[in-house]
């Protein structure tokens, strides 16, 4: 799917990393269901419950900015149609792979498999469901700002911090 008109995401992410909205270090230091260690990436909400559900993983209800993102030109793959799911040989089953207990026993994870080839096809990311928010669905993007993908924060009135300096 590519889009012209802006796809409104929301993200909620460490307060300590407000200067830094539109950065995939986090993931790319950790690692995540759609992206393996070393690759950034943001992941963000199509709605915004959905932005704090998954941010809290269902656990303590952690402190949180939460920002809302433009996203343009960007080229996704809606995982969440069966079609594109049948097209690329893969069962829904893939939004439930345990993929934290998968790295753990040394495998690749199904889900860094399809990132891996969706990004070979030029996809700059993909919309999955919600494991925490049921019916809500979320966007993890690996190519944005370098040409293609345009993300943005939106922010009219400049309230974001420019630098960590805030926080120290």
């Amino acid at each position: 799917m590519s889009e012209v008109e802006p796809v409104r995401l929301w993200r909620a992410y460490v307060p300590r990393w407000a200067h830094a909205p539109l950065s995939g270090d986090g993931a790319a230091r950790f690692g995540g269901r759609w992206n393996p260690v070393g690759l950034p990436t943001i992941y963000a909400a199509r709605e915004l419950s959905t932005a704090w559900a998954e941010y809290n993983q269902g656990f303590v209800q952690h402190p949180a900015l939460i920002a809302q993102l433009e996203l343009r030109h960007a080229r996704l793959a809606d995982t969440m149609d069966p079609a594109l799911l049948a097209d690329l040989g893969i069962t829904e089953d893939i939004h439930r792979e345990e993929w934290r207990d998968v790295l753990d026993r040394g495998v690749v994870p199904a889900t860094h498999r399809l990132q891996a080839e969706l990004a070979t096809r030029g996809h700059d990311g993909l919309i999955y469901p919600s494991f925490m928010s049921p019916g809500g669905s979320c966007v993890a993007l690996w190519r944005w700002n370098a040409g293609g993908a345009e993300l943005t924060v939106v922010d009219p009135e400049s309230r974001l911090p420019k630098t960590p300096a805030s926080w120290l």
